[in-house]
C-alpha cells in the first residue's frame, strides 16, 4: 500500500467539543505512511478527545477527517485500524480468560461472531504474541500477568487484525522505567518491522524524542513537527506546555528538566 501516496490520515480545519466546551480548535496535520507520532501535551489538553474524534468516536463541530483518502463519515474498512484505549489494562483480574484467548477477541469481528475461530485465525494470534514477545504467557490468566505483560498482550490483540495505522492512548502509564523502556522499543520494532504507521499518547517524552519520527503537541491548538537532529525540543514543547518548560535534550540520553521563571 506503500506505493499509494495517498496520506494515512489527514485533519482539516476540525473543531472539536466535549462538555458545550471547545477542546480542540482547528486542528490542521497530515500523517504519511509509516510515521511514528508522539502525541504530548498537558493533561485535560485534548488529546484523547483527538483521537477519538479521528476514530469516529465523538463527533466533532465542523471540519473533515480522512482515513486512506476516504472521509471517515462513510469509511466501513475499520479492520485497517486498531486503537488501544486508555486504562486497556484495567481487565477484571478474575475474569477467567488466558492471554491467547485474550489476543483472539481481536480477530472478532461482525462476520464470525458465534461462529469458531479458523486455522488461520489463530495463526495471526501465535504470530502476534511471538512478535511481542509474550508466547511463553500465551496460556496464563490475565490475572496472572504483570502491568507490563499486559500492555504487550493489548497491543497484540490490536495487532492480530494486521491494522495498517494503531492509535494507543498512554498505553505505560503506572509500569517502571525498564518496562516502559522495553515497550517502546517494541513499538518501534512494530513500526520498522511491520510498516505500521503509529500514533501514540504519551508522557514520556524522551521516548517521544528520542524514538519517534514526529511529536505532535496539543492543548486545545495542534502543533507537529518532524523530529530531526537540529529540532529544538524546547520551542516546540512550549507551544503546548508554556514558556515555563525546558527539555533538556543529549546525544543518546534525554533528561526533562520542569523550571519556573
Amino acid at each position: 500500500m506503500e506505493e499509494d501516496k495517498t496520506p494515512v490520515l489527514e485533519v482539516r480545519n476540525v473543531n472539536v467539543a466535549r462538555s458545550n466546551a471547545l477542546v480542540i480548535e482547528d486542528a490542521n496535520f497530515t500523517i504519511q505512511w509509516g510515521d511514528y507520532v508522539g502525541i504530548v501535551g498537558p493533561n485535560g489538553g485534548g488529546k484523547t478527545t483527538l483521537l477519538l474524534a479521528i476514530l469516529g468516536i465523538i463527533p466533532r463541530q465542523r471540519g473533515d477527517i480522512r482515513l486512506f483518502g476516504e472521509d471517515i463519515d462513510s469509511f466501513s474498512h475499520w479492520e485497517r485500524v486498531a486503537y488501544v484505549p486508555q486504562g486497556a489494562i484495567k481487565f477484571d483480574p478474575h475474569f477467567p480468560i488466558t492471554a491467547r484467548e485474550l489476543v483472539a477477541l481481536g480477530r472478532v469481528n461482525q462476520g464470525n461472531i458465534g461462529r469458531k475461530l479458523k486455522r488461520e485465525d489463530w495463526e495471526a494470534v501465535d504470530e502476534a504474541l511471538d512478535f511481542m514477545g509474550i508466547s511463553d504467557i500465551a496460556n496464563k490468566r490475565i490475572g496472572q500477568l504483570s502491568g507490563g505483560q499486559k500492555q504487550r498482550v493489548f497491543v497484540a490483540k490490536a495487532l492480530v487484525r494486521k491494522p495498517e495505522i494503531i492509535f494507543l492512548d498512554e498505553p505505560v502509564t503506572g509500569v517502571d522505567a525498564s518496562t516502559q523502556e522495553k515497550f517502546y522499543k517494541k513499538l518501534s520494532n512494530l513500526n520498522t518491522e511491520k510498516d505500521i504507521t503509529i500514533l501514540i499518547v504519551s508522557h514520556d517524552l524522551t521516548a517521544v524524542f528520542c524514538r519517534m519520527s514526529k511529536v505532535m503537541c496539543v492543548n486545545r491548538e495542534v502543533n507537529i513537527s518532524e523530529i530531526t537532529d537540529d529540532l529544538e525540543p524546547n520551542e516546540v514543547l512550549r507551544k503546548a506546555y508554556g514558556e515555563h518548560f525546558h527539555f533538556v535534550f543529549h546525544k543518546h540520553k534525554c533528561e526533562v528538566v520542569f523550571e519556573n521563571d
